[in-house]
């Protein structure tokens, strides 16, 4: 194998395991559904039954049309939030921290329920008893609150009462600096019977919106996390199918989209069911369901979740809930990612710019890897000596490709040359940077991060694609030191393969483009090196030679 089949095949692999990994992420099928019962129930309602392992009907239904009252309005240090009356909904989140995809002067709006496509709704009730569920008007003594300055939380309280004496309240509270908000429900039983209560906690969302642009498809769906069977995804298209029930003792569920995730984690004594549920044509819920305890006459009962409803920062995550972390998902290199992000991380901390951050692990990258790229382009280099060599012999030879094959492989023993040599110590490095090509491409740190220049936000594209057309040049620098392949076909394939990276490059986010560039740069430092030293070597054996 020559120099330039040995590239392309690296290429080539490397091509095959990144579309490997972006279909593990984004269209692997999910784990077996099973499927439920149907019933003539409101369907975007659970129904509960009372039994040692609580069951979940969902079956579908046609029509869902989401209805609303008044509207709470609710501001902290972190949001703008939107709750409405009917059913203490969380209808509309906008997060002050983060910018939005279409303009830097508004603020990312996470949930929403009025902006077709898109609807995205955090709602949660009671069954049983008539209790208040999602669709139940509550009262509020107030409609708007504000967190105040000096206050680390603020309760939002909305009310409902039944003729028999049952008071329900619904708090939701936020914490200053947290996107973790706590919601809770008191219920007083001022009736004469025992209540028999069951609690659920979902999320409803759209299947057509946040699905990423053509060249960078990113994941939208749902999630759920249990000790037992670690982290799942689900799409939409898996939850059209079949139904989830599954039963659990601890975990969360939840969507998650790219760089932010929204995610319901129950109380840590509930045995929970998963559910999901197709309500229209493109309108999903992902949710938990559990029973209460039984609440005697004059008795009072409080039960709290926590709904995380934020950026996918990895600190915050892994405070909230156990396995919430890993909705910034790797996938199969999670075990090389995530160190390679706390490095970045680290080194983001000392010079507090995320571009320069990226430059400095490319160098240690760089530098770890150092003895194999050296391996690898000793080989190449190597080869290109023996490349005109080469070449004569397949004059020599012509269409004898038998005597071809034998007079080379006895050229590589005579020389001392493995002809696969470079290849391995690529192979081994292409995993690395696959990881860090997913760290850059799903850490929000680099969403609107800014580098310099005109580079202000290292997840969208070069506005002047500098970068892609630098990151072009260095590839061609590149080919140059390699030597020209015999093959006229080859050499083709070789000339414009730099400028098919670049034009994939014009649609890759400034930070991916800014690795990959550096990566190249220090690369050709150390080809031309190397490749200078063996031109040293070779000539000292020829006068070594002609003494």
């Amino acid at each position: 194998m020559d120099t330039k089949r040995l590239i392309l095949f690296v290429i080539f692999s490397f091509s095959i395991l990144m579309l490997w990994d972006a279909w593990q992420r984004q269209d692997a099928p999910a784990g077996a559904i099973p499927a439920v019962s149907q019933q003539d129930a409101d369907s975007s309602v659970p129904q509960a039954e009372r039994t040692t392992t609580p069951a979940t009907d969902l079956p579908k239904e046609t029509g869902f049309r989401l209805q609303t009252a008044g509207r709470v309005q609710v501001e902290t240090d972190l949001f703008k939030a939107d709750i409405d009356t009917l059913g203490g909904d969380l209808r509309r989140l906008e997060l002050l921290q983060h910018r939005s995809v279409e303009s830097m002067e508004k603020n990312f709006v996470l949930m929403e329920d009025t902006a077709a496509p898109m609807l995205y709704v955090a709602q949660s009730g009671l069954i049983g008893n008539d209790l208040p569920t999602h669709k139940t008007q509550f009262a509020s003594a107030a409609d708007s609150y504000k967190m105040q300055e000096g206050s680390d939380r603020l309760d939002v309280i909305l009310t409902w009462t039944n003729p028999q004496g049952v008071k329900v309240e619904k708090i939701y509270t936020f914490h200053r600096g947290s996107y973790a908000i706590d919601v809770s429900y008191v219920i007083d039983n001022g009736s004469a019977s025992a209540l028999e209560p069951a609690v659920y906690y979902q999320i409803v969302h759209d299947s057509e919106s946040n699905q990423g642009s053509a060249m960078m498809p990113t994941f939208t769906g749902g999630a759920y996390y249990t000790e037992a069977d670690k982290f799942k995804k689900l799409a939409f298209k898996d939850m059209g199918k079949n139904d989830l029930s599954l039963t659990a003792k601890d975990g969360w569920v939840g969507l998650v989209q790219h760089y932010f995730v929204g995610a319901w984690i129950p109380a840590d004594n509930l045995q929970r069911i998963f559910y999901t549920k197709q309500l229209s044509d493109n309108i999903y819920s992902i949710g938990s369901k559990s029973m209460l305890d039984s609440i005697a006459p004059g008795a009072t009962e409080k039960v709290t979740a926590r709904l995380y409803a934020g950026p996918q920062t990895q600190s915050q995550l892994q405070s909230v809930a156990p396995g919430l972390e890993y909705t910034v998902d790797y996938g199969w290199l999670t075990v090389i990612a995530s160190p390679l992000f706390w490095v970045l991380s680290a080194i983001e901390k000392l010079v507090h710019n995320w571009g320069v951050a990226i430059i400095l692990l490319t160098i240690l990258i760089k530098i770890a890897f150092y003895p194999l790229s050296a391996a690898s382009y000793r080989s190449m280099a190597q080869m290109r000596e023996l490349a005109p060599r080469l070449q004569r012999m397949k004059e020599q030879y012509g269409d004898d490709r038998q005597k071809l094959q034998q007079a080379m492989m006895e050229l590589y023993k005579t020389e001392k040359i493995n002809p696969m040599g470079g290849c391995l110590p690529i192979l081994v490095q292409i995993p690395v940077f696959i990881a860090l090509y997913w760290v850059l491409l799903g850490s929000v740190e680099m969403r609107h991060a800014p580098f310099m220049l005109w580079i202000q936000d290292l997840s969208a594209t070069d506005p002047y694609f500098v970068l892609p057309i630098l990151m072009g040049a260095t590839m061609i620098i590149q080919t140059r030191l390699n030597p020209t392949p015999p093959d006229p076909v080859q050499a083709k394939i070789m000339m414009i393969m730099p400028i098919v990276f670049s034009v994939f490059f014009f649609f890759f986010p400034a930070g991916l483009v800014l690795y990959w560039l550096v990566n190249n740069i220090l690369s050709i430092a150390q080809q031309w090196h190397i490749n200078r030293q063996a031109e040293i070597d070779t000539l000292n054996k020829k006068k070594a030679t002609n003494r």
